[in-house]
């Protein structure tokens, strides 16, 4: 395939998502592949060796469990700029941490090496990356987890195809239609034992698993073991680490009763169904030859070079653009760019000039002379071309190659010849973000940001939104310790008229506080500026800069942790004043709160729906609770503003996973969308550290040899209900720009139907069943449902398959809530018409006021048995002289007791009935006597 051809299948395969993955599949080999090692791993030339060992493995692996379909073609492996040179490391081109499919990082949680992908959208939706931790790639944790090349495998699967797994830690076990207690997996011929195993010290008992009174399952201790010679092919998404297991589970093999998490979220269709049902199946065949081994590219992150390439043509003398671009690129000089980049800068209109070659930006000393370099005026044509080739010259004067520099690139106008240097951007190895700046800017050249790998970004006219300097900020390198990037605490404006006040507060927290910078910006003329610190100190010496119209001050040291207080009076009527707040990690081992913003798509045609999703972070751990808003701004200014939420309805897929997702259907206009989140603590934030991830690897217990549980070591415990309380924090982030077409003026019919229930849970008490999920919306999730369709059947697959024609439950009384509130309804367990179900599975759909309908929700089931606990002598017989001060023991004898005096009080019964029967018939042969 020519790189014509290729480039073209990378920018179809870009714009349909707006996953980072540069990940391409050409002939049933995986191209493009990007493993990067953390800055904050130690140097370790292991780590690099067995990645590619790993690889190599896994590629065959892989090849086999896909009936001989995909491999692992190339792989680049990112190093950090930290450890030493090499003659084998390259400079990437587009590679960077952004873009990495797989990232060899610290441990989510110390201690816990799981491996896991993180993985927040649908089934059959790619993930974002998955995490091993470098012990994990040296293969000390093999026994707990299994060999890395296998789980690579299973959780490529997740990352590449959107499947999940068939193990699930919060519902071991489950009432199969046996009348057994089974455990959670697929296939169920994988054999084994549950087992309560418990060691200390040295020494280690086993026992049978009790019932659990109130679940009917197995006690919370209790584990599956399994047999470590085997002979069942499935399921790599249960447990491929035994060694039979080589297959994926399919139609005919699939467990659909197991409460998996690939049940719930694929409705019970196995893990196979799916990965053939996907686009990179649909576009193979089997390969008859093995297929080659994979290449490896090694490339180490070096320092920045960057070029800033600003458009000076005539229309951007309107609207106070060139003023307002001059404000944001100074921010991102003198706070953005970090020490150590290359900075040059070319000028364009009908033609470029370089105003500054590259210079390496050591002290504020480089950084004030690239501001002398800004334009100061605005006239001519728009030649983008013209722009990005000067800026391609004054890398190539410092540096031979362009590989890896990025160039941001700002414009306001259309220029048709800009697709006459996209070829030569493809094969420049440079990154292209691309700022727009107003309704009209070229949108030929977002091509150029997504082959590139770069970002996209739009800023309204609207001064107030902050648009420019939020895009600008928006550009700190992704390839450095988290503890070295600007993070953006507060941007905010508004428009005064008439009311001289800006007054507001801004939370420094306690992770951040390291190189705080407060920019303040006007239209017209210098405000007043009050800044107060948390104890009330007044803040002076800010930097007022009349001629860009702003001013900022640098917070020596460390800021002080808490509220800030300021208070801008403006001077003239109106006025137009914006505040913007970075700083930076206060503490390099303590990882920042940080706050992660984009949409499901980069481009969408009406009527098709977009979902906001917002990660809120402290290092990979999730923080909940907390309150994210999302504000969306169109080509003309107008703001649609959506609270998200973390609550496992709608468009969010994971409750408490830290990722805050929401439906937009608003769409106001055809063109470019801007997507900005802030947030902020709420009433009671709390992180959840330690049941994140929400998919992680399933930790082997340990095995069952020749009938006896040999364990492994126990992962480190923690109490996985602990929360911790978070101080106060806002953040705010740009999520980059997203292009929407053919939204009809005319007026429309109800195109949206209700939102889909995923989280239906059913429980049964005595006769009745009770019901909980959260309310879906008129319109996905805003509004309210006319009513709710309540089915139940026998079978899953008849319930799936034929809902329609399932027993419908009266639901008369059922009044539906507003969208994301928790609904609940019980009815009586009847009518169920199969005389030997076991189960009773539940569904529902929504329907709203137009008659349109919901997709089916997840289905629910309860057990209509007391299961019955598989018989299980313990391995280790108890003490012959128990100690009576054990509680097992106490209860023991207590029972003994019971039974005892039980027997006493049945024995007596029995002769107190045979006496009297006795003594009656004595006394029906005497003569009757009367008074």
């Amino acid at each position: 395939m020519g790189l014509s051809d290729f480039v073209f299948l990378l920018v179809l395969s870009l714009l349909q998502g707006s996953n980072t993955s540069l990940v391409q599949l050409n002939n049933n080999g995986y191209e493009g592949i990007i493993i990067a090692i953390d800055p904050r791993v130690p140097e370790d030339g292991n780590i690099i060796e067995e990645i590619k060992g790993m690889v190599i493995t896994a590629s065959t692996y892989l090849f086999e469990a896909t009936e001989k379909r995909f491999f692992f073609k190339n792989v680049s492996i990112l190093i950090p700029n930290s450890w030493k040179e090499n003659s084998q490391y390259k400079r990437p081109k587009h590679e960077s941490y952004k873009h990495a499919d797989v990232l060899v990082a610290p441990p989510t949680i110390p201690g816990r090496d799981e491996p896991y992908t993180r993985q927040f959208r649908d089934c059959e939706e790619r993930g974002e990356y998955i995490h091993f931790t470098p012990d994990f790639v040296l293969g000390k944790k093999q026994s707990e987890y299994g060999p890395s090349d296998r789980l690579l495998v299973h959780e490529w699967a997740h990352l590449r195809w959107g499947v999940f797994d068939e193990y699930n830690e919060n519902e071991p076990f489950y009432s199969a239609t046996s009348k057994k207690i089974e455990a959670t997996r697929c296939s169920t011929g994988i054999t084994g034992l549950n087992r309560v195993y418990k060691c200390q010290g040295n020494s280690c008992t086993t026992r049978g698993c009790r019932i659990d009174s109130k679940t009917k399952l197995y006690e919370k201790d209790c584990q599956f073991f399994p047999d470590k010679d085997q002979t069942e092919k499935a399921s790599i998404m249960f447990m491929q680490g035994i060694n039979s297991v080589v297959e994926f589970c399919n139609k005919q093999n699939h467990n659909r009763e197991a409460p998996s998490l690939q049940n719930k979220m694929c409705n019970s269709r196995s893990t196979w169904e799916v990965i053939s049902n996907s686009e990179d199946f649909k576009n193979t065949t089997s390969m008859e030859a093995p297929p080659p081994p994979p290449v490896f590219s090694l490339l180490k992150i070096r320092e920045r070079i960057v070029c800033l390439v600003l458009d000076k043509s005539g229309s951007m003398s309107g609207f106070n653009r060139l003023n307002r671009m001059n404000q944001a690129a100074k921010h991102f000089l003198l706070q953005t760019i970090e020490n150590g980049s290359w900075v040059g800068m070319v000028h364009f209109d009908s033609a470029a000039n370089v105003k500054s070659k590259l210079i390496q930006i050591i002290s504020s000393k480089e950084r004030n002379k690239l501001l002398e370099s800004l334009p100061t005026a605005a006239n001519g044509g728009t030649s983008i071309c013209a722009g990005i080739k000067s800026a391609f010259q004054v890398v190539t004067e410092t540096y031979p190659q362009i590989d890896g520099s990025e160039i941001v690139l700002l414009t306001d106008g259309e220029d048709n010849s800009a697709k006459n240097c996209i070829d030569e951007v493809k094969q420049s190895g440079a990154v292209i973000h691309l700022i727009a700046l107003g309704p009209s800017a070229d949108k030929a050249v977002i091509e150029m940001s997504t082959v590139t790998g770069g970002s996209h970004f739009f800023a309204s006219d609207e001064a107030q939104n902050n648009g420019l300097i939020d895009a600008f900020g928006a550009l700190a390198s992704g390839n450095t310790d988290l503890s070295q990037q600007p993070l953006q605490l507060e941007s905010k404006g508004l428009t005064l008229n008439n009311n001289p006040w800006m007054n507001g507060t801004v939370i420094i927290d306690s992770t951040v506080g390291k190189d705080t910078f407060f920019l303040i910006t006007w239209a017209r003329q210098s405000p007043i500026i009050s800044l107060w610190d948390p104890s009330g100190t007044p803040m002076r010496n800010f930097t007022v800069d009349t001629v860009s119209k702003m001013a900022y001050l640098s917070i020596p040291g460390t800021a002080k942790v808490g509220v800030w207080t300021y208070s801008l009076q403006s001077k003239s009527n109106p006025e137009t004043l914006t505040m913007t707040v970075n700083s930076q990690a206060a503490n390099s081992s303590v990882p920042p709160i940080t706050v992660n913003a984009k949409m499901n798509k980069d481009t969408n045609s009406f009527p098709s729906p977009m979902i906001v999703y917002a990660e809120v972070l402290q290092g990979h751990v999730p923080v909940l609770g907390a309150n994210v808003t999302a504000f969306i701004e169109s080509s003309n200014g107008k703001t649609e503003v959506l609270e998200l939420l973390d609550n496992g309805a709608g468009a969010d897929i994971f409750k408490n996973d830290g990722v805050y997702s929401r439906y937009f259907i608003a769409y106001s206009e055809n063109g470019r969308y801007s997507l900005k989140v802030r947030a902020h603590r709420g009433a009671s934030v709390t992180t959840q550290n330690l049941r994140h991830p929400l998919n992680r690897a399933a930790h082997i217990p340990g095995w069952v040899v020749d009938g006896k549980i040999e364990g492994n070591p126990p992962r480190v415990e923690m109490d996985e209900d602990a929360q911790t309380t978070l101080e106060s924090f806002t953040r705010t982030a740009s999520g980059g720009a997203f292009v929407v077409s053919n939204i009809s003026k005319l007026p429309l019919p109800d195109l949206y139907p209700p939102s889909q229930i995923t989280d239906l849970e059913a429980t049964l008490n005595g006769d009745e069943i009770n019901l909980t999920w959260t309310a879906p919306g008129d319109n996905f999730d805003v509004g309210k449902v006319q009513r709710y369709i309540i089915r139940i059947s026998g079978s899953i697959l008849d319930l799936r398959d034929n809902f329609d024609n399932a027993f419908q439950v009266n639901t008369t009384d059922l009044l539906p809530n507003e969208a994301n509130s928790k609904e609940t309804f019980a009815f009586k367990q009847e009518n169920i018409s199969e005389e030997n179900a076991t189960h009773i599975f539940i569904a529902i759909q929504s329907v709203d006021k137009s008659n349109l309908t919901s997709k089916l929700s997840n289905i629910a089931q309860v057990a209509l048995f007391i299961p019955q606990a598989e018989p299980g002598p313990d391995e280790n017989p108890p003490d012959p002289s128990p100690d009576e001060n054990q509680p097992n023991n106490r209860v023991n004898i207590f029972i003994l007791v019971l039974s005892v005096i039980g027997s006493v009080v049945i024995i007596s019964i029995i002769i107190g009935v045979t006496i009297c029967i006795l003594k009656k018939k004595k006394n029906s042969r005497r003569p009757r006597t009367g008074f």
